[in-house]
């Protein structure tokens, strides 16, 4: 009797990466890149050669590279999938993102997952808002939230009353540059084994900062100057193997000198929304 693959499941955020979707950008989407904040208008061929080689990274570090393929609608920020949607075990919630021009995210992404064989187990309406970038995996019953200008406590709660046996623990973003600017918890810190996370610590909300020390949990710092160039936005491909964007040498140096080895991706265009290589993609399978 054979038995199924599994396609879905991300109870870590550190877990060898083995199935993930990601969406190729598009031309015709790219036109909406002052609507949707970003700080300069892409190069419609660069950002298509950057996402190219961003997916053979994927590729050779050994996942599977599922692609969206629903209509965007001149939505720039689509290719961020990491936002619209959480991914489990029971499959995935779909989220309802703060952003004004993203809002039709979550639709549009949801027939992309039941391509790809995995189930919508729930989703966030009205006033619940929340976007995937507020949210990180401790460990498989800790999820980090952070209420901020993209996600607020409705949103927050009503994803906790979805997620059976998993503690959330709810931290205040800091203002920063207000609400026009994106400012995320995963854009404050990134997993990478269980023991270790990258970090903007003068950022950190103070308990958090407490929590890490209280769970034995190293901080790679980055610089101010490197916060600013999305340092701490580091996909985990497994523990211990980080993909970050190109042009932070001295976080590089840093994660190196911890025992990560590090692998890197140009992203002058891919980037150019505020999104790292966590925002472009949306995990759906890790190794347990």
């Amino acid at each position: 009797m054979s038995v199924e693959p599994k396609l879905y499941g991300c109870e870590s955020m550190t877990g060898k990466l083995q199935r993930v979707l990601v969406r190729a950008p598009h031309a015709k989407d790219l036109g909406g890149w002052q609507a949707c904040a970003w700080r300069a208008e892409p190069d419609p061929a660069g950002i298509a050669r950057e996402h190219e080689a961003f997916c053979s990274i994927l590729e050779q570090a050994g996942a599977e590279v599922v692609l969206a393929e629903s209509v965007a609608e001149g939505n720039p920020d689509v290719i961020y999938v990491f936002d619209p949607a959480l991914v489990s075990g029971e499959g995935a919630i779909l989220l309802n993102p703060g952003k004004e021009c993203r809002r039709a995210e979550p639709a549009a992404l949801e027939q992309d997952l039941e391509r790809a064989g995995v189930p919508v187990d729930g989703r966030l309406t009205g006033a619940d808002s929340a976007e995937g970038g507020d949210f990180c995996r401790l460990d498989e019953r800790t999820l980090l939230a952070g209420r901020g200008y993209r996600t607020n406590s409705d949103g927050i709660w009503a994803l906790e009353r979805m997620l059976s046996g998993v503690e959330m623990l709810v931290f205040d973003l800091p203002h920063w540059r207000g609400p026009v600017e994106v400012m995320h918890l995963l854009s404050l810190l990134s997993p990478l084994p269980p023991d270790l996370v990258v970090a903007y610590p003068p950022l950190l909300p103070t308990r958090l900062a407490q929590l890490l020390e209280e769970r034995d949990i190293e901080i790679v710092p980055v610089t101010d100057e490197e916060f600013e160039t999305m340092g701490a936005n580091v996909l985990a491909l497994a523990p211990r193997v980080a993909l970050a964007v190109d042009g932070n040498p001295e976080t590089r140096r840093r994660l190196e000198r911890a025992g990560v080895e590090v692998e890197i991706y140009e992203g002058a265009e891919l980037s150019k929304g505020d999104g790292g290589p966590t925002c472009l993609t949306q995990p759906l399978l890790r190794a347990g």
